[in-house]
């Protein structure tokens, strides 16, 4: 009975899928019909860098696996990333550092996704771009008027509301900052916020915050896909981007407007020193011979158990590291308000127990814990039925 029951839930997901690579076929036949031509070799421009035909096709492989996709797609991934400059995209900067876009411009060891960065079809980039004044402002309308429907608008910056937003203003004619976000948002076909402080507002929010500064979604009430991080890893984006070109729409998101395929699970979930601290082995002093041994630095200020993001599992610079495997904690900054909340930076939260197994985190994350637990819950509800037959 249950064999049976096993036979029929696979033949319904196999026939799912198939439905949905049908869509992808269909959405990139599209894609090369109605956007403009790829101004890039992909392929030119990888051996170009050093990078070989097999270093592609394992890309391919780590991107359809993390985009949570069976292996049959990963040809229409490989497809998608040769068509990748095909979108235009207009990039705005408001209240930020340029830290997004400086850490997707500083690889030293490029890989695919930095590449892949270097194809895409900026149509407006004010840091990239050599034209300023009045003729930038000319190149911005005529991107949103040529494209319009079809650009992705990518935001790096929060918006001060303080003032009328006057706190914020840009351009030969003075507009504010929400002014231009909410013209050119209006016009897009999706709008992509790169980093914390245009997702959530975070530095430029901090406390006392004298300018009100906050998140693009809260700021002007679009919806917006929230590439948490400061700075976010470039592969969260590059992965986003792909499903668009796939599927002709965006990732599944979680309540924080972040795609599940990479805020899904904590920092906690993927880190290296994860059985120190279930053995609750601690650093306790910078240097100490605990921290050369690579114990846990959850008493050090690792914010990893209360952050929601993939940085173990994909990590920085061409996958070489990431903060954890170097020797300093998480700060949590994918996370809402994470300069207030998650401070002091350098020590445990109050009031969080740690050590011998996982505990339950209050306050913060609180929303994202509940729904993995009614998931759970969903799984095991589904697995006794489809096994209810076995006794």
């Amino acid at each position: 009975m249950a064999k049976g029951n096993n036979s029929e839930y696979r033949k319904t997901i196999d026939k799912q899928y198939k439905e949905l690579m049908k869509h992808c076929q269909l959405h990139m036949e599209q894609v090369e019909k109605t956007l403009p031509e790829s101004k890039e070799d992909l392929h030119g421009l990888l051996k170009e860098r050093g990078l070989t035909r097999r270093d592609f096709v394992k890309w391919t492989s780590v991107m359809t696996a993390a985009l949570m996709l069976p292996p049959i797609f990963k040809p229409m991934v490989a497809k998608a990333a040769e068509n990748f400059s095909r979108i235009p995209v207009v990039w705005l900067h408001f209240a930020e550092c340029t830290g997004c876009s400086e850490a997707f411009l500083r690889s030293s060891y490029p890989n695919v996704d930095d590449i892949l960065l270097e194809t895409i079809s900026l149509e407006y980039h004010e840091t990239l771009m050599a034209a300023s004044g009045y003729q930038a402002e000319q190149n911005l309308e005529k991107a949103v008027k040529d494209f319009a429907g079809k650009f992705i608008c990518v935001i790096e910056g929060a918006l001060p509301r303080g003032l009328d937003g006057k706190y914020l203003t840009l351009g030969p004619k003075g507009k504010t900052g929400i002014e231009v976000a909410k013209e050119v948002a209006s016009k897009a076909a999706a709008v992509i916020c790169i980093g914390s402080c245009s997702a959530f507002g975070n530095i430029p929010a901090a406390d006392p915050n004298p300018t009100d500064c906050v998140g693009i979604k809260k700021a002007i009430g679009v919806s917006t896909v929230n590439i948490a991080g400061c700075p976010p890893n470039a592969v969260n984006f590059t992965g986003t981007i792909l499903h668009y070109l796939m599927f002709g729409a965006l990732p599944a998101l979680d309540n924080l407007g972040r795609p599940v395929w990479a805020y899904g699970k904590r920092i906690h979930d993927y880190c290296e020193r994860r059985p120190h601290y279930d053995a609750s082995e601690f650093v306790e002093e910078w240097g100490d011979e605990s921290a050369l041994k690579g114990w846990c630095l959850y008493k050090m200020g690792c914010k990893g158990p209360y952050t929601y993001a993939n940085c173990g599992k994909v990590r920085f610079n061409g996958g070489i590291s990431w903060p954890v495997m170097s020797g300093h904690g998480c700060i949590g900054c994918t996370e809402p308000d994470f300069w207030d909340t998650m401070a002091p930076l350098e020590k445990p939260l109050p009031d969080k127990t740690y050590g011998g197994g996982e505990k339950t985190v209050d306050n913060i994350g609180i929303a994202l814990t509940g729904i993995a637990a009614a998931g759970i819950a969903a799984h095991a509800v589904a697995s006794g039925i489809r096994h209810k037959g076995d006794k």
